[in-house]
């Protein structure tokens, strides 16, 4: 990521809206933008999938797995304005090839770390888990307040966009798929 050009594009816009970057509470705006979008887009050159190291369980497990309210902030590549959620991960290992719950949490967090649409934040985490771990079936479900639907446009505050992207067994049974639903609405 280059700084010097982020804060020289960030004093154009502040020109282009009529403000004078060099008053007082706009000389380091700049900077502190520069700063935080290096935070914002950490995960734009990370390969996601370098998060999820499986390893064997010695039971051979291939029962339903459920990380949930898993929490992440991503930008929307249309519009440069935050969207925000929780993501829910279920997946049903084959052969104990499982991972850490931690893992998943990192996976979530590069994948929303970048330029993103909610669409392909679910698409990027179901590929991947079924890249390394090839589970038996994988459900990921993002529930996110898209700002540029609340901030801007409609202006429909509140409103939370769901999505999902279904692997393997999840796809083909609808009774596990209907246990994943359960478990995760037992949290609202």
């Amino acid at each position: 990521m280059n700084k010097k050009k982020i804060e020289r594009a960030v004093r154009n816009i502040l020109e282009a809206i009529d403000e004078d970057p060099t008053r007082e509470g706009l000389q380091r705006t700049p900077e502190r933008v520069a700063q935080m979008y290096e935070d914002i887009f950490a995960g734009t050159n990370q390969n996601p999938e370098e998060h999820l190291e499986f390893f064997s369980d010695d039971m051979d497990y291939e029962d339903l797995i459920l990380v949930k309210d898993i929490i992440f902030y991503s930008m929307c590549e249309h519009h440069l304005i935050p969207f925000f959620g929780k993501v829910h991960i279920a997946y049903i290992p084959k052969e104990g090839r499982i991972t850490g719950f931690s893992r998943l949490a990192r996976l979530v967090e590069t994948v929303a770390r970048r330029l993103q649409l909610q669409e392909r934040m679910n698409k990027m985490i179901a590929d991947a888990i079924v890249k390394i771990l090839e589970p038996l079936g994988v459900l990921v479900i993002v529930e996110a307040e898209q700002m540029c639907m609340t901030m801007r446009g409609i202006k429909k505050t509140e409103s939370r966009t769901i999505t999902s992207a279904v692997r393997g067994i999840f796809k083909e049974d609808s009774a596990s798929r209907a246990e994943v639903m359960n478990l995760i609405k037992g949290s609202d």
